[in-house]
């Protein structure tokens, strides 16, 4: 698999990002600038040294200048597009012009194009079809140089290494582009996938909230409309509506609660754990250090101790109520346990879980932080145990 994916490679165009300049520090630029200039400066005067372009002949070499360097930035663009057969029409243009300078004398100036159009060759097109081009123009250096075949081997073996560091320099910067860009396509998606995370966070806390105040005061309206469709007393009828009043105060507290936790700007735990505690004068004992909890698992803790003190005063009014929160080592672990309610057997306690989000939604809630809630009978009363990462 290796062996074929360095083939496609070697046959392949180079990338398009090493195929165009974007990106190139400014100081490369410049002396790239200053080397074409020299390059096609020594074009035109060998031209005019070589004594081939007497009197009116002497427009010759600037027209041929222009004509080449046209023909070299319209393989640019072809290159660019990956259109071969326009590329090397372009190129042979260039050695074409090449050819007119040799024949007319110009010996220097024939091999100053033909050793640009082989490097514009190494750089830009497929390997194969490069190393072609650079064979064929080989032959020309052979009968440009005054020293023959060693003289032609030393600079068709300059074309290949300066061409072909041009292209791995070019292939490299590619690379880099392609990894920056992979970078920013995964920071999105990481960003994007936070976005989500917070989105269903916020939904959970508004679905707790909410679905449990509303189906409790839906529950009770609908008990109140049946009582006075039978004519029950008023009374009867007044204890649904403020049971009714009092969900719907406790759900409005309990959703501001929830958009301070969004915000970020709620009270510590260990402080609205004493401040929930008060109302059943329930006994908190808070250990280990004392630190900023993440808002999911600070809501964990909220929601739980809420849930369970809320279960207390419903399945075992008057029963004795202690919540030990502990801060340990990459986690927090709360713990409420109730004495039963007086008189009633074993097990009366937290265990009867009212409707809406009860211990069920807590354990779902612990579980989707990678966390636990265990909840059962313990001696007389009843013991819920949280543990959640944080």
């Amino acid at each position: 698999m290796k062996g074929n994916t360095s083939t496609r490679r070697w046959l392949a165009w180079p990338a398009p990002e090493a195929l165009t300049r974007v990106g190139v520090p400014g100081g490369r630029l410049v002396i790239d600038g200053l080397l074409f200039a020299a390059i096609s400066g020594g074009t035109v005067i060998s031209a005019y040294l070589s004594g081939a372009f007497p009197g009116w002949y002497g427009v010759l070499p600037p027209l041929g200048f222009v004509l080449a360097a046209a023909a070299l930035c319209a393989y640019h663009r072809t290159t660019l597009a990956n259109r071969l057969l326009p590329s090397l029409a372009l190129l042979g243009a260039g050695a074409g012009l090449g050819l007119a300078a040799h024949l007319a004398g110009a010996h220097v100036t024939a091999t100053l194009l033909w050793i640009v159009v082989s490097v514009a060759a190494m750089q830009r097109l497929p390997m194969p079809v490069a190393l072609a081009t650079v064979l064929v123009l080989s032959g020309g250096f052979v009968d440009a140089d005054e020293t023959g075949i060693a003289g032609a081997a030393v600079t068709t073996a300059a074309v290949l290494l300066t061409g072909y560091s041009l292209r791995l320099d070019a292939e490299a910067r590619s690379a880099g582009f392609r990894l920056l860009t992979q970078e920013r396509a995964a920071r999105d998606a990481e960003a994007a996938s936070a976005a989500l995370a917070e989105r269903a966070r916020i939904a959970r806390e508004i679905h707790d909230v909410l679905a449990h105040s509303l189906s409790a005061q839906m529950v009770h309206l609908e008990a109140a409309r049946l009582q006075i469709e039978a004519g029950a007393e008023r009374e009867t009828i007044l204890e649904r509506v403020v049971a009714a009043r009092s969900m719907a105060r406790e759900g409005l507290a309990e959703t501001r609660q929830a958009l301070s936790a969004l915000r970020g700007d709620m009270v510590p735990v260990e402080d609205y754990l004493r401040e929930l505690a008060r109302e059943d004068r329930a006994e908190v004992q808070v250990v280990g250090a004392r630190r900023q909890l993440p808002a999911e698992a600070s809501q964990a803790v909220r929601r739980v101790a809420q849930e369970a003190l809320t279960n207390v005063r419903k399945h075992a009014p008057g029963a004795r109520t202690s919540l030990l929160l502990a801060y340990e080592t990459g986690e927090v672990a709360l713990e409420i346990r109730d004495s039963g309610a007086p008189g009633a057997v074993g097990g009366a306690g937290l265990g009867a879980s009212g409707s809406g989000y009860g211990l069920l939604g807590m354990r779902e809630r612990a579980e989707l932080l990678g966390g636990t809630l265990d909840a059962g009978p313990e001696g007389d009363g009843f013991a819920v145990r949280l543990r959640v990462p944080a």
